[in-house]
């Protein structure tokens, strides 16, 4: 395992074995049977490419109406618990003496991409973001906290773990691509990012 910072990004790359990694597919598959992916519209108009679902006691959501958390699944369902085995990860970087509330599941398919943006629907921008990447490989761009700053890329593979806290809570970031089927993990490929949050 090597631990990187990058702007003020801990990355941990390599952070989960790839026996974890299974193991994690695995324990997720019933967070999809309760709570199935979705997508959302935007506020602009349209569908995000990444589709999404939640566990613990929010999700996040975007409609026309705009971007928020929301403590059920579209389906109206309650969402489902956040796995022991994704709160250990929590436990073990974030620094943190909250659980998170929020696991937001994002899954990137062919094709599909993230935008730069900030994390900023939570009440306390103290408690750090916690981002695990499973799957296929994800380019990151990371800027600052103006969108007039200059971005770095770097790519993230499979079982890396990236803190966002401090000076990089607020830093715009996005994904711009995969690599499709880089990865065996995932059967069908593509890549998920699971992003443990503190909300309220």
């Amino acid at each position: 395992m090597t631990r990187l910072n990058l702007r003020g990004f801990e990355i941990h790359k390599g952070f989960l074995s790839p026996e974890r990694q299974r193991a994690l597919v695995q324990v997720l598959r019933p967070v999809l049977q309760a709570a199935p992916l979705f997508s959302p519209d935007v506020p602009g108009g349209g569908q995000m490419s990444v589709r999404m679902t939640a566990a613990g006691g929010y999700g996040w959501f975007s409609d026309k109406s705009g971007y928020r958390y929301i403590d059920a699944h579209p389906s109206g369902r309650a969402w489902p618990a956040i796995p022991a085995e994704v709160l250990g990860i929590w436990e073990t970087l974030s620094g943190s003496d909250r659980a998170p509330e929020c696991c937001l599941f994002n899954y990137y398919g062919e094709g599909a991409k993230m935008g730069l943006h900030q994390d900023k629907d939570e009440a306390d921008f103290s408690y750090p973001v916690v981002s695990i990447s499973l799957g296929d490989d994800g380019l990151l761009r990371i800027g600052g906290t103006s969108r007039r700053e200059k971005t770095e890329s770097i790519w993230l593979n499979s079982g890396d773990v990236v803190v966002m806290g401090g000076e990089a809570r607020l830093a715009y970031h996005g994904v711009d691509r995969i690599r499709f089927k880089s990865s065996r993990l995932l059967p069908k490929g593509g890549r998920v990012n699971l992003t443990l949050r503190v909300v309220t």
